[in-house]
C-alpha cells in the first residue's frame, strides 16, 4: 500500500514544502494540495514539483466547476511537466455554498461534468483536436451559444505523458459507479472500513462491471490519523475538529453530503446531533458529539498490534493506498510515525 498525505500549510506554505520534503526522504509515496477557497492548489503543486524528487503530487481536490476541462487537463499536463510525471489529478464538485457562493455559478449535474471532464482530459493529454459532444462541455461551442468562431484544436506543447491518472472524490452512489467505471482513483472521505460495503459496495461493483480492463484496478484511497504506539489512544481526538466541520457544517440541513455518510454508517442521531450543535455554534460541542467508536474504527492510532489490525481491515475492504495524517508535535516525531508505519506495511 502507498502512503499519501494533505499538504498542511497552517504553519506557513514553505515550511510545509519542507516537511513533505523530509517525509518524501522517510518513504511518503503521494502529497495531496487541498483548494477549498484559499490559495489556489496548482501553483503549489508546481513549487512542491521544484522541491521534490520522487513523491506524487495530487490535487485532492480541485473543484469541477472553477475551470474548463481544457484548463484542467492543461494544468495537470503543466505539473506533469514540471515534475517529470508524477502529477496525479484529483477531482471533485465542492459544495453548493463555495461553488455558487464563492466562485458564482450553478452547482449542477455533477455526474455528467465529471465524465465529459474526464473524457475531455484524456483527449488532450494524447494531443488528439479536441472535438466533444457533450451536454455541458460541447467543443468546439456552437454558434448559437457564442460568436461561432470556435475551431477544433490540440494542446500546443506535448505532455509528458499521454495518460494522467484520474481520481475522484466520489460520495453519492451515481457517482461512486461512474468513478468505478471511468477513474483511475477514488478518494472518499470519512471512509469506515468496516461500513463500506453496506454504504458504496453496490456501486462500487456496477462500476466496475463496465470498466474498461485496459484501465486496470481502480486505486482506493483512504485512511485517518496515524500514531504508533502505547498510550497514544487520546490523541484520536485530534480527528473530532475536522469530523464536525464536515459533518456539521457542510452545507445545509438536508444537503450535507458528508452528514448523509456519516448517518448511512449508523449514526444516524449522532450525525443529527453533531449537525444541530455545529449550526447553533457550538463548535466544540459537535466535536464531542463525534462517537469515540467512529475514532477507534477508522484512526490508526494504538499499539502496534491495534494499527496492525486496522491496516488489515482496511486492506480487506479494498482500500490499495493510504492517505493519512501523521500524530506528533514536531517534524521529527512526525516523520517517525510515518517510518513505523512504512515498516508495518
Amino acid at each position: 500500500m502507498k502512503i499519501g498525505t494533505m499538504l498542511s500549510y497552517a504553519s506557513g506554505f514553505r515550511q510545509a514544502a519542507d516537511e513533505i520534503r523530509e517525509l518524501e526522504k522517510a518513504g511518503l509515496d503521494t502529497v495531496w494540495v487541498a483548494e477549498p477557497y484559499g490559495f489556489d492548489a496548482i501553483s503549489q503543486m508546481g513549487y512542491l514539483a521544484a522541491k521534490t524528487e520522487r513523491v506524487e503530487i495530487a490535487s485532492g481536490v480541485l473543484p469541477i466547476y472553477t475551470r474548463t476541462p481544457s484548463l484542467l487537463a492543461m494544468s495537470a499536463a503543466g505539473v506533469d511537466a514540471l515534475s517529470d510525471g508524477r502529477a496525479v489529478l484529483g477531482l471533485g464538485t465542492s459544495g453548493p455554498q463555495v461553488i455558487e457562493g464563492f466562485h458564482g455559478v450553478p452547482f449542477d449535474a455533477p455526474v455528467t461534468r465529471i465524465r465529459e471532464i474526464i473524457e475531455i482530459c484524456r483527449k488532450v493529454w494524447r494531443r488528439d483536436v479536441v472535438t466533444h459532444e457533450g451536454p455541458k462541455y460541447p467543443l468546439p461551442l456552437p454558434a448559437a451559444r457564442g460568436t461561432g468562431l470556435g475551431k477544433p484544436l490540440k494542446i500546443l506543447t506535448r505532455p509528458v505523458r499521454d495518460d494522467i491518472p484520474i481520481v475522484i472524490a466520489a460520495l453519492a452512489p451515481k457517482s461512486v459507479e461512474q468513478t468505478a467505471a471511468l477513474a483511475d482513483g477514488w478518494l472518499p472521505v470519512f471512509y469506515h472500513p468496516r461500513r463500506a460495503r453496506d454504504c458504496w459496495g453496490p456501486a462500487l461493483d456496477a462500476g466496475r462491471a463496465r470498466r474498461d480492463p485496459s484501465r486496470g484496478p481502480l486505486d482506493v484511497y483512504a485512511g485517518g490519523l496515524v500514531g504508533i504506539g502505547d498510550g497514544l489512544e487520546a490523541h484520536r481526538d485530534q480527528a473530532r475538529p475536522a469530523i464536525a466541520l464536515y459533518v456539521g457544517g457542510m452545507g445545509a440541513r438536508g444537503k450535507n453530503f458528508y452528514n448523509d455518510i456519516f448517518a448511512s454508517y449508523g449514526y444516524r442521531d449522532e450525525a443529527a446531533r453533531i449537525q444541530d450543535l455545529y449550526l447553533s455554534g457550538d463548535k466544540q460541542g459537535a466535536a464531542a458529539a463525534v462517537p469515540q467508536s467512529f475514532l477507534e474504527e477508522t484512526t490508526l492510532v494504538g499499539p502496534r498490534s491495534f494499527v496492525k489490525e486496522r491496516l488489515a481491515e482496511y486492506r480487506e475492504s479494498g482500500v490499495t493506498a493510504l492517505n493519512v495524517s501523521f500524530v506528533g508535535r514536531t517534524l521529527a516525531d512526525r516523520v517517525q510515525t510515518l517510518e513505523a508505519l512504512r515498516a508495518l506495511l
